[in-house]
């Protein structure tokens, strides 16, 4: 019966994901949970948190889950919005300067930290390949991040910039203007108009 229980709170989860503390408020032991890992109908993604073991695959959102503070930026950022046909091998999530990511370690992530100014500007809902809804960085603010000259691979940046001035929905003044905040205009700029004459 507990067991049901939990199978109906995860069925009403809009995202199938549970926590040992919405158990014990249920007034469920612990244990049962436990003991649905072991059959593996539940997977531990985190301290006190369970994952529908069907939502599994989607790494991404599994990250999202247990650093919600973290947003996806750089290479990452690329991918959710089909900048670049490269699958991350490590996941890129910014966090806010001063975060603890003693965590992350252990974890597949790149970590890069912003300063307060910065953190929100151009933060945005995607989806992942699995269909999952997940922090990322806005096309317009990633490519400011990538041009910054951060290690990431030329060709990559020249493939993102190449693909976006083709996008129908491109924001060229949002660019800009995000561009001006983060000091990269100039560069933004020369990859514009070279673009810009041959498409």
């Amino acid at each position: 019966m507990s067991i049901e229980k939990i199978r109906n709170l995860l069925f009403n989860a809009k995202d199938g994901i549970i926590t040992s503390k919405q158990i014990s408020e249920e007034g469920i032991h612990r244990g049962y949970l436990t003991q649905m890992v072991k059959t593996g109908e539940l997977v531990k993604v985190g301290i006190g948190l369970y994952i529908n073991a069907d939502m599994w695959d989607d790494e991404l959102y599994i990250l999202q889950k247990k650093y919600a503070k973290g947003i996806f930026s750089y290479e990452t950022a690329l991918y959710l919005h089909e900048l670049t046909d490269r699958t991350p091998i490590k996941f890129t999530m910014t966090f806010l300067h001063g975060y603890n990511t003693s965590q992350l370690k252990k974890e597949n992530i790149k970590v890069k930290r912003v300063i307060k100014e910065y953190i929100t500007l151009g933060v945005t809902k995607v989806k992942t390949p699995f269909g999952n809804i997940v922090n990322a960085y806005d096309v317009e603010r990633t490519l400011c991040d990538i041009v910054r000259g951060n290690g990431v691979d030329a060709q990559i940046i020249n493939e993102a910039m190449k693909r976006y001035v083709k996008k129908s929905e491109k924001d060229i003044n949002k660019l800009l203007n995000y561009a001006e905040i983060l000091r990269v205009k100039s560069k933004i700029l020369k990859y514009l108009e070279v673009l810009i004459q041959y498409t």
